[in-house]
């Protein structure tokens, strides 16, 4: 899953990606409304941490903008302004949640998940292609009743692909999910993950989860 974190604190914006990528969770960061604006309506996100006072432009601007433009991703406001009355502008605006600053990181991923959860089109936590399950929610992985073990970036790239089984996913989009928006497409490292991927998912077994669409990308097919 992807995450877009616009915080002008730099130190925050760190301390929330970082954390945020221990959850397995993809992160790119703006420090300013107007590029934060730029990546959420130009970019695919899951969910976006939006602080509201930022330089150049504004949180409830962009938020504003964002819902304008037809941009539907859950968006979590995150500032230090906690009257009632300034809570109530965001939701109003468009937000899908509030938070206010200091909090507790735990709260905050579990606010995000909880969106996510509500922006899907498909509401179950667990996908399954075959004998081949995986629970977004434990992260846990498994081929009938053996688990398998994955680092971050392969479970990353198994969600994305069982996210959207028999739909060819082209290397840029696998890039900027997985990695980020500046990541270099033209380098083996997409190649190198999904081979380390399918070893484990096949292990042996002989079936082919991931296919190699030649010159074009990557599919998971359900037979």
């Amino acid at each position: 899953m992807r995450i877009l974190v616009i915080e002008d604190e730099k130190k925050v914006a760190r301390f929330i990606q970082r954390g945020l990528q221990e959850e397995m969770y993809t992160v790119d960061v703006a420090h300013d409304g107007e590029r934060g604006e730029f990546l959420a309506s130009t970019e695919d996100y899951d969910a976006i941490v939006l602080d509201i006072l930022l330089p150049k432009r504004d949180g409830l601007t962009v938020l504003r903008n964002l819902r304008q433009l037809g941009v539907a991703t859950p968006i979590l406001m995150l500032t230090a302004k906690s009257d009632v009355s300034d809570r109530v502008v965001g939701l109003d605006s468009g937000a899908d949640d509030y938070l206010p600053k200091p909090f507790a990181f735990s709260e905050l991923v579990a606010r995000v998940r909880a969106l996510i959860r509500r922006g899907s089109l498909e509401k179950s936590t667990v996908h399954k292609i075959g004998d081949l399950e995986l629970d977004t929610v434990t992260h846990v992985a498994k081929r009938g009743d053996k688990s398998i073990t994955l680092t971050g970036k392969e479970y990353s790239l198994l969600e994305y692909f069982m996210r959207n089984k028999n739909r060819v996913l082209t290397r840029t989009e696998i890039a900027e999910h997985i990695w980020s928006y500046n990541f270099d497409s033209g380098t083996n490292v997409i190649d190198v993950y999904i081979n380390h991927l399918r070893a484990k998912l096949e292990d042996g077994v002989g079936r082919t989860f991931i296919r190699t669409i030649r010159g074009v990308g990557y599919v998971m097919k359900e037979e």
